[in-house]
C-alpha cells in the first residue's frame, strides 16, 4: 500500500499506456490543460510524477514506452483538505482505500498566499540571513501587486514601494555592505551602487506617469538585489554526504538557456527557456543535470509528456530509462534530494511523509509556473536518473504548505524566462539543444570531462 500524504493510504494503478511518443493514444487519466480551477482536482487525478518505461510490446523503434505503474497517494487527502468529492466520485473504478486519515492541521497549511515568482523563490532560497537587503527585496516585490490596480492609479502605491525600497537600503547600505563575503566585497558594492541609481531613476518613471516602464526597471533592479545577496554566499554552506560527495556536484547557481522547436505552430516555432538551477539547496540533482547538459544528453530529445499537469522529457532512445554511466554501464541515479526550510542540509533518500514532516515547508516548493524537479519511480525513492519534468499548474489551486508535490520530489530549478510559453509545448517537440550559460565553474566532480 503506497503511502499517502498526511498518513492517507490509497493506490491506483493506470490503466492504459503513457503518450511517450505523439504515436501513442493519449491517457484518458490525465488532466486536461485548460482546466485551471481546483474543481480539477475534484474531477480527475493529478498523477503521481514518475519515469517513463519501456514495454515488451511495440511502439518507438518497435518498443512502446508506457507510464510506470504509479499511485496517485495523496488524492484523497486532497479531497479532505478542500471538501473535493471522495475518490469513488473521481475515479469508479479505482481500487483505492482510506485506512486511519490524520491529516495535518489545516489551520496551518493555510497560512497565507504563496510566492508564485521564481526569481523571488530562489532569492528566498539563498543561504544568507540579511535583514537589511531582505527589506529592500519586499518592497520592490510588492510592485508586482501594485500593478494590478487598473490605470495610472497604480502608480501612487508603486511610488510607496519605490520610496520604501529607496528609504530600507539608505538606513541598511552600511548593514549589507558588511554581509558580503569578503572575495565578492568589491563586486557586491558596485551592484549595490547600480541598485541605488535605478531606483532614483525608478522614481523618475512613476514621476513622469510612465506606467509601462515600471515593470522592466523592476526586474532590472530585483535582478541587482539578487546579485547582492549571492554575493553574500561565502563558499558552499554545509557537507554533502560522504556516499555522495564524488557525484558531479552543484555547489552554487547555473544558468542553463534550452531551446525548444515546436512544431505546428507558425507563431512559435524557437522557444529558449532560461533555466535557474539552484546547487545551494539540491547539488546532487543540480550537478547530475549539468553534467548531463554538458555531456549533450538532452539535445535532439524529443518532449515525451504534455499533458496540462507537467512537461517531462529525459527517457532515452531504447530499453534504458535514463542515463547509462559508460564507466560502469549502469543506469547513473541520484538520491531523492530534499531542502527543508530552516535547516542547514536536505534530507536524502525518503520522502518528508516518509519522515511525518507533513508540516516542514521546501526551500525550494512548486509554486511558481515552471518548477524543475526529477521524475522518479513511485516507490524507489532513490530512482531518479535524467527524467525530468516541469510543472504546469497554479499554486492557488493547493494551500501553500499543502502543495501535493513538495517533499516527494527533488526541485533543482525554475524556468524563469518564457516559463508562460511552456504550455504552448507539446509531446513530439524537440530540444534543439541545452546550453549552460552561466556557473559551470560550481560543478564538481565532472564526469563528463573524466568521458572526454
Amino acid at each position: 500500500m503506497a503511502a499517502a500524504a498526511a498518513g492517507v493510504s490509497i493506490r491506483w494503478h493506470y490503466s492504459s499506456s503513457f503518450p511517450a511518443t505523439p504515436r501513442t493514444h493519449h491517457n484518458r487519466f490525465l488532466p486536461n490543460h485548460s482546466t485551471t480551477s481546483l474543481s480539477f482536482y475534484s474531477k480527475r487525478l493529478a498523477p503521481a510524477v514518475c519515469s517513463l518505461k519501456s514495454s515488451d510490446s511495440t511502439g518507438r523503434e518497435g518498443k512502446s514506452f508506457s507510464f510506470k505503474e504509479c499511485a496517485v497517494s495523496f488524492a484523497l487527502a486532497v479531497g479532505l483538505i478542500t471538501g473535493a468529492p471522495s475518490m469513488a466520485d473521481w475515479c469508479p473504478d479505482a481500487n483505492a482505500v482510506a485506512v486511519n486519515p490524520a491529516l495535518p492541521d489545516v489551520a496551518v497549511l493555510i497560512s497565507g498566499p504563496p510566492i508564485k515568482d521564481p526569481g523571488a523563490l530562489l532569492r528566498y532560497a539563498l543561504p544568507i540571513d540579511n535583514k537589511a537587503i531582505r527589506e529592500v527585496q519586499k518592497p520592490l516585490e510588492d510592485i508586482t501587486d501594485s500593478l494590478k490596480i487598473a490605470g495610472l492609479k497604480a502608480l501612487d502605491s508603486v511610488e510607496r514601494n519605490v520610496r520604501q525600497a529607496s528609504r530600507a537600503l539608505k538606513q541598511g547600505k552600511s548593514l549589507i555592505i558588511a554581509g558580503l563575503a569578503e572575495p565578492k566585497r568589491a563586486q557586491g558594492g558596485e551592484v549595490l551602487d547600480k541598485l541605488e541609481t535605478g531606483l532614483d531613476e525608478l522614481q523618475q518613471i512613476v514621476e513622469s506617469r510612465n506606467r509601462d516602464g515600471v515593470a522592466p526597471k523592476q526586474k532590472e533592479l530585483l535582478d541587482y538585489v539578487g546579485s547582492v545577496e549571492e554575493d553574500m554566499v561565502n563558499g558552499f554552506p554545509y557537507e554533502v554526504p560522504e556516499e555522495y560527495k564524488n557525484m558531479p556536484l552543484l555547489k552554487g547557481r547555473a544558468t542553463v538557456d534550452m531551446k525548444v522547436k515546436v512544431k505546428d505552430n507558425p507563431n512559435l516555432e524557437d522557444c529558449v527557456f532560461r533555466i535557474v538551477l539552484d546547487g545551494y539547496n539540491a547539488p546532487v540533482t543540480a550537478g547530475n543535470f549539468v553534467d548531463l547538459v554538458q555531456r549533450h544528453f538532452y539535445d535532439g530529445m524529443q518532449i515525451q509528456r504534455a499533458d496540462g499537469f507537467v512537461v517531462q522529457t529525459g527517457d532515452p532512445e531504447g530499453p534504458a530509462e535514463g542515463f547509462i554511466d559508460p564507466s560502469t554501464e549502469k543506469t547513473r541515479t541520484i538520491p531523492l534530494e530534499i531542502m527543508v526550510d530552516g535547516e542547514k542540509a536536505p534530507v536524502y533518500g525518503t520522502t518528508l511523509e516518509e519522515l511525518g514532516l507533513y508540516k516542514a515547508q521546501t526551500k525550494l516548493p512548486f509554486n511558481a509556473f515552471g518548477t524543475m524537479a526529477m521524475a522518479r519511480d513511485e516507490f524507489e525513492d532513490n530512482s531518479a536518473s535524467s527524467q525530468i519534468f516541469w510543472l504546469l499548474k497554479e499554486s492557488e489551486l493547493t494551500p501553500s504548505n499543502a502543495n501535493i508535490l513538495d517533499g516527494r520530489y527533488s526541485v533543482f530549478g525554475y524556468i524563469t524566462q518564457n516559463e508562460d510559453l511552456l504550455a504552448d509545448v507539446k509531446v513530439g517537440d524537440v530540444i534543439e539543444s541545452m546550453q549552460v550559460v552561466a556557473g559551470l565553474e560550481n560543478l564538481a566532480n565532472p564526469s563528463y570531462k573524466i568521458a572526454g
